[in-house]
């Protein structure tokens, strides 16, 4: 198979293992993902069919949709090792999809500059208006309170403590994840886009809070 139909098939496969997705990680979230990573990996000259691969398959092992992420590894490996994907480039994008993940801040630095694309792309889609959206998505989707202002938001967390959301609020994800991504864009490319994305959220919150008092 050529790279270019073994990526129009991992779309396909993509969209019917994540139809109905409710959380905020469903296709369409991997098709911005997608769109982005494209647009960033032209840019940064960087290989095309293996950031987007990655981009494709990065939700599909969290451990958030599977009963563990070793288990969701094991999944795309046998759908790459299905499409003939040569183990070289098999390595390359577990090995991506398994390190860009945020983890509260405890995931590992990248070396490998498809990584860092793919990593930007996913940040890039959990900020600015559709990453507001996807909040309060997810908020809804666990049960997470809205805002309580005597819950102050975590500055430090262990990737345990981070899956924990019963231990804060909604508006806190803004200050415990959100706020925080744009410093930690990896490309220029990637920082740019960031930066309005990181203003509109800012403009949000502000609105935000002046209603909640009722002004």
């Amino acid at each position: 198979m050529t790279k270019d139909i073994i990526i129009e098939n991992t779309i396909e496969y993509v969209q019917s293992q994540l139809a109905g997705e409710g959380s905020g990680h469903d296709w369409w979230h991997i098709h911005r993902v997608y769109q982005l990573t494209k647009t960033i990996a032209e840019e940064e000259k960087a290989d095309l069919y293996i950031s987007s691969m990655a981009a494709l398959l990065h939700d599909l092992a969290d451990e958030k949709l599977n009963e563990s992420e070793a288990l969701g590894i094991e999944k795309v490996k046998n759908w790459l090792i299905s499409q003939s994907v040569q183990e070289e480039d098999i390595d390359i994008i577990i090995e991506i999809i398994s390190t860009i993940s945020f983890k509260g801040g405890n995931g590992p630095s990248l070396s490998r500059l498809e990584a860092k694309i793919v990593q930007d792309a996913d940040r890039l889609d959990a900020i600015g208006a559709i990453g507001i959206a996807r909040c309060f998505t997810y908020g809804g989707y666990i049960g997470s309170v809205l805002h309580d202002p005597s819950i102050s938001p975590r500055k430090s967390m262990t990737k345990k403590e981070y899956r924990d959301k019963s231990k804060s609020t909604t508006i806190n994800h803004f200050y415990e994840k959100l706020l925080k991504l744009k410093d930690l864009m990896n490309t220029k490319t990637g920082k740019l886009m960031a930066e309005e994305r990181h203003s509109f959220m800012e403009c949000y919150l502000k609105q935000f809070y002046q209603e909640w008092e009722g002004k």
